[in-house]
């Protein structure tokens, strides 16, 4: 199984939260499990682009870019090359590391205020 580890996400020990999950299993369910701060305004649906993360490692792994995923991306703040939507990118057998974008966390407070410290 894949590991899924985000970066800028620390959990209560101090260590970025990491989750392994089954291949096939996209960014975005990831974060759920782990409870990652990743936004996801739409559900997960590829209608916004709340759930923008940097793929740090692993790129390569991941299913490929659709066209509809590069036209919500476009619509997203500091796209770079290694721009991903999570709820489009599916892990392959190889583990990445993401960075949850700022705008990505942004959505997840204004979607859970009970998470703000």
């Amino acid at each position: 199984m894949p590991t899924v580890t985000f970066l800028n996400d620390l959990g209560p020990d101090g260590v970025p939260k990491s989750i392994d999950v089954p291949a096939g299993t996209s960014i975005l369910d990831a974060a759920k499990r782990s409870h990652a701060q990743v936004g996801y305004a739409c559900g997960g649906v590829c209608a916004c682009s709340t759930c923008h993360v940097y793929v740090r490692s692993g790129l390569s792994s991941l299913s490929a870019q659709k066209d509809r995923e590069e036209d919500i991306l476009d619509k997203a703040f500091d796209v770079r090359a290694s721009s991903r939507l999570g709820c489009q990118a599916k892990l392959g057998s190889a583990p990445v590391e993401v960075e949850i974008s700022r705008e990505s966390r942004r959505a997840y407070f204004d979607e859970h205020p009970e998470s703000r410290t």
